[in-house]
């Protein structure tokens, strides 16, 4: 039996209280999914099936990895791209087939009749319909439900739409590095089993530091924190840290815009199909990352105790001082 399994059991029974059931498909309480908004939805094939299409590896025509539709992506792509004609009042602003799955961008200009909810599932009718003789009679094309972010301001959908774009790239690398894509189990740092994603050779380099700042420090304090901790960094360390205080932030913060190795602590943990995101995505298919966290998944926004930065804190020591040992 996996020793660091069983342990984790134990310390989830011990913490109920920071336990809750992970879910990708929970609606924002209070939003008006009527209104005027954008959203970013992603729906899922049910058991993830390569059914919409293939990944290929770039050629003359494409520079980058792409996906090649099948007859149902095709038939997919056709009824997402009718749905302002269902709802005018709709704008599509994105959209990417991927082999198991397809995310889009929807524009609600002005209130719609009903929710987005009757949207999605006039949109999942409508892919139903042009493929019900590529189906059996008994396979259900989408699993239930989908996911939703509502994007603000601040650039979130400039972002969104190149994270569309980008998808492609990002499970090509992921299916060429599968090690640091994996959410990896059999870690053990201290007496503490935890759950890393990313490159775990980071946990064997030679030097790494714990990246510890007041809370109260000054600007100017924390331009010098920066200056001698990247130091460090520059001479081969690795740092590493649950990036709480601002201080300890700006540290990492500065040094993964310089293209150094980390290692992030976070509170949250992992959920079963998550993947680094944006740039850190980048950085772990470079190497360079490794991600830790202790606890389960969890998904609602939750201030983070006294307690817990402390802990996180003991593991960023325990790991910079080589306190850590693989389960296996």
């Amino acid at each position: 039996m996996d020793n660091s399994n069983e342990r984790r059991k134990q310390w989830i029974k011990a913490h109920p209280e920071l336990v809750t059931k992970p879910s990708m498909k929970r609606r924002m309480i209070g939003h008006d999914y009527s209104g005027v908004a954008i959203y970013m939805v992603t729906l899922c094939v049910e058991g993830r099936r390569p059914l919409l299409g293939e990944l290929r590896d770039p050629d003359d025509r494409h520079a980058m990895p792409w996906v090649y539709p099948s007859q149902i992506g095709l038939a997919v792509k056709r009824a997402w791209q009718e749905i302002p004609y269902y709802h005018p009042q709709v704008k599509l602003l994105g959209f990417q087939l991927m082999p198991d799955h397809v995310h889009g961008i929807i524009y609600a200009t002005s209130p719609l009749p009903r929710h987005l909810g009757h949207l999605i599932q006039g949109f999942k009718k409508g892919c139903r319909d042009a493929i019900k003789q590529l189906l059996d009679d008994q396979e259900r094309l989408w699993e239930e439900g989908y996911n939703d972010r509502i994007l603000q301001g601040g650039g979130q959908l400039d972002r969104w739409i190149q994270y569309l774009i980008d998808n492609p790239r990002r499970l090509w690398i992921k299916r060429h590095h599968p090690d640091l894509f994996l959410q990896q189990t059999d870690i053990v740092i201290g007496s503490t089993p935890v759950v890393a994603m990313g490159n775990r050779l980071l946990l064997d380099y030679p030097e790494k530091v714990a990246v510890r700042c007041s809370r109260r420090l000054s600007e100017t304090e924390i331009d010098h924190e920066c200056q001698r901790y990247l130091s460090m960094a520059r001479d081969g360390a690795v740092l590493v840290s649950p990036c709480i205080s601002p201080g300890e932030k700006e540290v990492m913060g500065t040094a993964f815009e310089a293209g150094y190795p980390l290692i992030v602590l976070i509170e949250n943990g992992f959920s079963p199909y998550q993947k680094p995101s944006g740039r850190q995505f980048d950085a772990c298919s470079q190497g360079r990352l490794l991600i830790v966290s202790p606890w389960p998944h969890h998904d609602d926004y939750r201030k983070i105790t006294k307690k817990q930065c402390e802990d996180l804190n003991a593991l960023a020591r325990h790991i910079s001082d080589n306190s850590w040992h693989s389960s296996k």
